[in-house]
């Protein structure tokens, strides 16, 4: 444990963030994989599931989770996916 104050605080802050960040990613994780599921089972819902994904991926853009090139690539798998099994 650091003994300078402003140290401590920045301890404080990279934990509250590291929390954080997991529990958005989780969440990202989640989404994809409900998607994913959906489109393998050929569930009705899949077109709602990939708009919720790519929305997630595009959160996580916003709040510095992921680089805008890998969801970009990741957005664009899924739809891939959602295309070939609707056709």
């Amino acid at each position: 444990m650091p003994n300078i104050k402003s140290a401590v605080k920045r301890v404080k802050t990279t934990s509250t963030r590291t929390l954080r960040n997991a529990a958005a990613k989780s969440a990202l994780r989640t989404s994809i994989k409900k998607f994913e599921a959906a489109v393998a089972a050929n569930d009705a819902n899949s077109a709602t599931l990939l708009k919720q994904a790519t929305r997630a991926l595009d959160k996580a853009v916003s709040k510095g989770l992921l680089h805008k090139n890998t969801a970009s690539r990741k957005k664009s798998r899924l739809t891939k996916k959602f295309n070939q099994a609707s056709a």
